[in-house]
């Protein structure tokens, strides 16, 4: 029976209804939309800011990290990043011309870093990545000796490095021959940490308890540049979406009031017939939150095609449908439509039902 007063009331009112209800889809569609291309763009710019190397550093206090400082990093890492160990010396070509070496994990500075440009990777043992800047002290062609400490080693160039950065200027070959030929352990490590920017400091923080005997910092040219542009594009949507919200109140506003206008007959019959101001309150709600819950469901879906086409028209990338937003979306309807019939209720609690009814 109540279902049916609502229908009812919806069917007499044609034009109101359809105008609240319109202008409901176009707010939830507009926020659906919003959030749905924030999470995804949120989402990509993180990962691509990932694709740019190590975030945060952690760095020997002592000048060598303690030998399982790694696994400590990777436990606190656990799924949400990785770290790539590096240990350096200053060495000497056949030239005695110095030129800093690098002992790395290779494999995972290929995985880590995946911007840096380079004609080749190290494959096997004693291989050697050289910086643009280094290939003119050996030769980038045949192998060369490198000694330290009295210590020769003969690499074989694997391929050329250029990052435009101090990596120019160094020789990079596996930590396991790096440590047999220098005896030298590893001093930092670089680590990449996905997330936002109150995770990475999170993490920062666990790893300076796993690891008290290094300093951990962060790459502030990255950490502070994700947070920036994430900053802006989060500032940017919530005016967006604060500015849809009231302008969809006040129409949503303007059109109940006039719906109650319209139909002070109805409520004074109500009255008259022994409705509570409690119940024609409860009654007027239920109609607001169904309008407010209908053009949540058309917005949310249209608000999904709408965000499809720009990441698809804008970005030429596919954006994957959230169902998370959903919930936000129909709650934040109803909320808008029930904020917007407090003032049309309270002109229901002032209808005198003998009055309208002698037409006064």
């Amino acid at each position: 029976m109540f279902l049916r007063l609502l229908l009812r009331a919806a069917l007499r009112q044609r034009q109101r209804t359809a105008a609240a209800l319109a202008a409901m889809t176009v707010a939830a569609a507009a926020a659906t939309a919003i959030l749905l291309l924030f999470t995804d763009v949120q989402a990509k710019l993180q990962r691509q800011f990932r694709n740019y190397g190590a975030n945060v550093i952690v760095a020997a206090k002592s000048g060598q990290l303690p030998p399982d400082a790694l696994e400590r990093i990777r436990r606190v890492l656990g799924g949400r990043g990785q770290a790539v160990p590096f240990a350096y010396v200053v060495a000497r070509t056949s030239e005695d011309q110095a030129v800093v070496v690098a002992g790395t994990d290779l494999p995972g500075v290929r995985k880590q870093d995946t911007w840096w440009e380079t004609t080749g990777w190290p494959v096997s043992a004693h291989d050697a990545l050289i910086g643009a800047k280094a290939a003119g002290l050996v030769s980038a062609s045949k192998p060369f000796e490198l000694s330290f400490q009295q210590r020769k080693i003969v690499l074989n160039p694997a391929g050329i490095l250029r990052t435009g950065s101090s990596e120019d200027s160094r020789i990079f070959i596996g930590l396991d021959e790096f440590q047999t030929w220098t005896g030298v352990p590893a001093s930092t490590a670089e680590v990449a940490v996905s997330g936002p920017a109150a995770q990475i400091n999170a993490v920062m923080h666990d790893i300076e308890t796993a690891v008290p005997d290094a300093e951990v910092r962060p790459v502030r040219q990255l950490v502070e540049g994700e947070t920036r542009i994430l900053g802006k594009m989060r500032s940017t949507l919530l005016f967006a979406a604060i500015f849809i919200v009231i302008t969809a109140s006040l129409c949503v506003l303007a059109t109940l009031t006039g719906w109650v206008l319209d139909r002070r007959r109805d409520f004074a019959v109500m009255k008259a017939l022994g409705a509570s101001n409690l119940t024609i309150h409860g009654f007027f709600a239920a109609e607001a939150a169904a309008l407010g819950a209908g053009g949540g469901v058309i917005g949310f879906v249209g608000g999904t095609g709408i965000a499809a086409w720009i990441s698809h028209s804008n970005f030429d990338t596919a954006l994957s449908p959230r169902l998370l937003v959903f919930p936000p979306v129909l709650l934040g309807s109803i909320a808008i439509a029930l904020l917007a019939a407090a003032v049309p209720m309270s002109l229901l609690g002032r209808i005198e039902p003998a009055n309208i009814l002698r037409g006064e």
